[in-house]
């Protein structure tokens, strides 16, 4: 449910370029949500953080005559706001939380949502750079590989130290213990071969020339 909050107060000397102008506090939990007033009974109202939540907020947006909304990049709980207000056709702002805070002028008795709408509604936010949602998607396809590359790399470190630990000197004899023929020997050992005959039997002749004893 909304819930309601203080009024707001006005900077002057400015002229207002963003008349339909919005202003958000991101949270984890709650959104705080403020408009210009004269636009509903209250111009500053709190909504939840769940789906039907934010499209309850941008009805009240709808409802108010928003165009424009600018919200602070507060770790990654903006993103799901960003996504729903955008589909809805809001022109959405989001700016470092820095650059709200280091603006000359703020009232202590201003909340950070109507603080956020006075400065967009002045044009004195700059719009952090987000690109297309193709590019979006796409950036997140190479992060997580990044992410799982360094993963297995760290898992294959952590492999050759439990074996160098156990005086096993796979890497003297072979390249790679994370190929084919390491695997398969690694396998072998788990199962319980201890042979080194027979381990250096599973190597794979279509992987490069092996060290040592595995020739």
């Amino acid at each position: 449910m909304a819930k309601t909050r203080g009024k707001v107060k006005t900077l002057h000397g400015f002229a207002e370029i963003n008349r339909d102008a919005s202003g958000i506090d991101v949270g984890n939990a709650q959104h705080w949500v403020a408009v210009p007033s004269g636009r509903d009974a209250e111009s500053v109202r709190m909504f939840g953080c769940f789906t039907s939540d934010l499209h309850a907020l941008a009805n009240w947006l709808e409802k108010c005559g928003i165009r424009t909304v600018a919200m602070e990049s507060t770790g990654v709980y903006w993103i799901a706001l960003y996504e729903v207000l955008e589909s809805r056709g809001f022109q959405v702002c989001v700016v470092n939380a820095r650059q709200a805070k280091n603006l000359p002028g703020r009232k202590t008795d201003v909340k950070d949502c109507q603080w956020l709408q006075q400065l967009h509604t002045y044009g004195l936010l700059t719009a952090s750079f987000r690109p297309r949602a193709e590019i979006i998607i796409l950036r997140r396809y190479l992060r997580h590989r990044e992410t799982l590359v360094q993963e297995a790399a760290t898992c294959i470190q952590r492999i050759q130290k439990a074996l160098t630990e156990m005086n096993l000197q796979l890497a003297n004899v072979i390249s790679d213990i994370s190929g084919t023929t390491g695997l398969r020997i690694l396998r072998a050992i788990v199962e319980g071969e201890r042979d080194p005959q027979r381990l250096a039997t599973l190597r794979d002749w279509h992987q490069g020339r092996a060290r040592g004893g595995c020739q």
